[in-house]
């Protein structure tokens, strides 16, 4: 892919990598000037082979997941910026496809649901490497935002753009259960396992707007129009 994007000139983005191997190559061409993008994922930078347990298909996902040398090479990816940005590849299935009762990885569904603990994971790993919060926006804000082409007001907290945010406690600890999978199937190799950063609040710009508008609403007599537009009904 590569050699095409040097021949073709096209823009290039390797999603969810999974081996550190590919680091030098990634790594040569976005020095040669090449349009890449890289991204990888939360269970690529937590978890490793040699720590899955025989026959526990929750952990299958392809690519598949490598050693811990290997993880800790992609880690250091994100800190020369060889890796741009961090995404879940998030893969439901019911627990029926995961043939958790075979323990068969040959007939096992390949993916894994990690939208619902990405921030807790991201932010438990990064932190105990000494990355920052502002590490944990670059590659789950800013970077994916640039990817999709609406970086002009997604990705960052600053006037004009929308106010997505979350509100979390860094340091509170948690176990993962099923009560913390906020999807249909509530199944994931990350139960049992004590997270940081216990989320408090998620708003969105949406959100956040309307629950001003109803604010307004109840303390000066204003109504919400459809258009957006606030319009006071009573004289303030």
């Amino acid at each position: 892919m590569i050699s095409l994007c040097r021949e073709f000139h096209f823009r290039l983005h390797i999603v969810h990598l999974a081996t550190s191997r590919a680091l030098d190559l990634l790594r040569d061409a976005k020095s040669e000037g090449l349009l890449v993008s890289v991204e990888t994922c939360p269970h690529y930078l937590h978890f490793s082979s040699d720590t899955i347990p025989d026959g526990q298909t929750l952990f299958k996902c392809a690519p598949p997941i490598r050693s811990r040398e290997n993880r800790e090479q992609l880690w250091q990816g994100l800190r020369e910026g060889v890796i741009d940005l961090v995404a879940t590849d998030h893969s439901p299935c019911s627990p029926e496809m995961k043939r958790l009762s075979e323990r068969s990885f040959r007939t096992a569904w390949g993916g894994i649901a990690s939208l619902s603990l990405a921030l807790p994971v991201m932010w438990t790993d990064a932190s105990s490497r000494g990355f920052t919060l502002a590490d944990i926006a670059r590659w789950m804000a800013e970077g994916p935002a640039r990817l999709a082409g609406c970086e002009s007001r997604k990705g960052h907290l600053a006037k004009g753009f929308d106010a997505d945010f979350v509100v979390f406690e860094p340091k509170a600890e948690f176990l993962a259960t099923e009560e913390h999978l906020h999807y249909r199937h509530r199944v994931s190799p990350y139960l049992g396992e004590n997270f940081a950063a216990w989320s408090r609040q998620l708003t969105f710009a949406e959100t956040a707007y309307l629950q001003m508008a109803n604010s307004l609403e109840s303390r000066l007599g204003a109504s919400c129009g459809r258009d957006g537009s606030l319009r006071l009904t009573e004289p303030i």
